[in-house]
């Protein structure tokens, strides 16, 4: 079997200018409308493009994807998950059980995804990269794991985490 890449990527910075809009509702901010897709060109720099994306439906987080997704060196496909919106890392871990791709990404948002990523870290992991993941999940950073069992069958703790980068590691 294949080793498997996971990427989980925090929604881009979000707007609450509109204090009439749905929490679902809510738009990126001019920051987040540079940093998705920086984002992207860096996944494409580094040779990280998955096969599928698991996305929230959130208006925010599938804005970060389609501006990433634009980036990418191919077409990735998108699924767009309603159990991701405000999801427990319990819940975002049953969802990636259930992909069937070698390489994915994951779009949502915190606290959940911070959760998920931390308690996903097992043997091997970056020691700094968790530190940091632990101070701070910002919005538009990435976490990038390795994972050696099928999707099926992962587990907290089962997937060495290998990076983690922060809009601002960009520059």
């Amino acid at each position: 079997m294949p080793m498997r890449q996971l990427f989980v990527l925090r929604h881009a910075k979000s707007s609450w200018d509109d204090p009439k809009l749905e929490d679902f509702d809510r738009p990126l901010a001019p920051r987040g409308l540079k940093t998705a897709p920086r984002m992207g060109r860096e996944l494409s720099r580094r040779g990280w493009v998955p096969d599928l994306a698991l996305v929230s439906p959130a208006l925010r987080t599938r804005d970060t994807w389609r501006l990433a997704a634009q980036e990418l060196a191919r077409h990735v496909p998108a699924e767009f998950a309603e159990e991701l919106y405000e999801a427990t890392a319990a819940a975002i871990l049953a969802r990636v059980r259930e992909a069937k791709a070698t390489s994915l990404i994951v779009i949502g948002h915190n606290p959940g995804l911070q959760n998920f990523v931390l308690r996903l870290a097992g043997a091997g992991s970056d020691a700094g990269a968790f530190k940091k993941i632990e101070a701070k999940f910002p919005t538009a950073a990435l976490a990038r794991f390795t994972v050696d069992e099928g999707w099926a069958n992962l587990e907290f703790g089962g997937a060495r985490l290998t990076d983690f980068v922060r809009p601002k590691d960009l520059g």
